[in-house]
C-alpha cells in the first residue's frame, strides 16, 4: 500500500528557512517520481518542485528557483524540500505526491498518491 507522510512545516520568519520531510512506504523513494505541491486558501494546488524516477534530475517552479531543493534518501525512503529564503507568499499547506507512470511533473492530476500535508507559514 503506497503511503506518504508529510512533516516539518511550521511557523517560520521571513527569511528563514524550513525543511519538509515525506517519508513513504509501499515503494522505494527513487522508483517513483516525487513531486512537492502547495496549496494556499482560496487558490488552487501549485506544483513546487519534482524529482525524477529515470535520473533524479529535479524541476522548479518559477516562483521557487534558486530558494528550495528538493532530494531523496534511499537509506530512509525520505524525499526532502529544503525552503530557503522563505516568504510571506510562501505561506500554504504543503504535499507530497508520487505515481508510478511518470518521470516527473508538476501538475497535480498526474499525481494519484498523496499525503495529507504540513502547513507552513511564514511570518513575523
Amino acid at each position: 500500500q503506497v503511503q506518504l507522510v508529510e512533516s516539518g512545516g511550521g511557523l517560520v520568519q521571513p527569511g528563514g528557512s524550513l525543511r519538509l520531510s515525506c517519508t513513504v512506504s509501499g515503494f522505494a523513494v527513487d522508483f517513483y517520481a516525487i513531486g512537492w505541491f502547495r496549496q494556499a486558501p482560496g487558490k488552487e494546488r501549485e506544483g513546487v518542485s519534482c524529482i525524477s524516477s529515470e535520473d533524479g534530475s529535479t524541476y522548479y517552479a518559477d516562483s521557487v528557483k534558486g530558494r528550495f531543493t528538493i532530494s531523496r534518501d534511499s537509506a530512509n525512503d525520505t524525499a526532502y524540500l529544503q525552503m530557503n529564503s522563505l516568504k510571506a507568499e510562501d505561506t500554504a499547506a504543503y504535499y507530497c505526491a508520487t505515481d508510478a507512470l511518470i518521470s516527473c511533473g508538476l501538475r497535480a492530476g498526474e499525481y494519484d498518491y498523496w499525503g495529507q500535508g504540513t502547513q507552513v507559514t511564514v511570518s513575523s
